[in-house]
């Protein structure tokens, strides 16, 4: 299991090999993911962070399926992935989740790294686009306790979606698609 330090040394050592990279934060909902990603880029010079949940199509979020298809791996990978990647300018556009469309198109931000946490983001059509792979390593069930307790903070009442799909979800994407398997770093968020 991976430290703080560790994290933060390999996405040093892979910043050394190229000008930028793509460092993927990934877990179960409820996980972590966006406090890693938070705190990484207090501590990582030139870093920026793309939110998974702009790239969700809301109508699809209370849907079971066993490949998330609520997260638009295609719009991510065409719209910030490969020109980051390329060094090129781009736009992309972020979902107004009052509206359940997508924003007006804003620049890519210039970074040379940039951090993208979403839950489903260590899958087959992102191969070869993330240079460092964290997976927040929560069990299930702690993962879904936390997630339901935030929603209801945040004053959603709604959160059956946690036990009826979400976490169906989950367990179906790892089954198929390994994403702790596939981390190049496990990092402990059960504290």
């Amino acid at each position: 299991m991976a430290t703080f330090d560790e994290v933060l040394e390999a996405i040093r050592s892979a910043t050394s090999r190229s000008p930028r990279i793509v460092v993927g934060v990934s877990g179960y909902g409820g996980a972590g993911k966006s406090t890693l990603a938070r705190r990484l880029l207090d501590e990582v010079p030139g870093s920026v962070r793309i939110r998974g949940d702009d790239f969700l199509h809301p109508e699809l979020t209370r849907e079971r399926s066993a490949d998330w298809a609520a997260f638009d791996r295609t719009r991510l990978r065409a719209e910030v992935l490969e020109p980051f990647r390329a060094g090129r300018p781009g736009t992309f556009r972020r979902l107004d989740w009052a509206t359940g469309t997508l924003g007006p198109a804003e620049p890519l931000p210039a970074a040379s790294v940039l951090v993208v946490d979403a839950v489903g983001l260590f899958h087959h059509e992102l191969d070869g686009l993330l240079d460092v792979r964290i997976w927040v390593d929560v069990d299930l069930d702690t993962a879904t306790e936390r997630g339901r307790a935030r929603d209801l903070r945040r004053g959603d009442a709604d959160v059956t979606v946690w036990d009826d799909v979400w976490a169906p979800n989950e367990r179906d994407f790892a089954a198929r698609h390994r994403p702790r398997e596939r981390a190049d770093l496990r990092y402990d968020a059960s504290a």
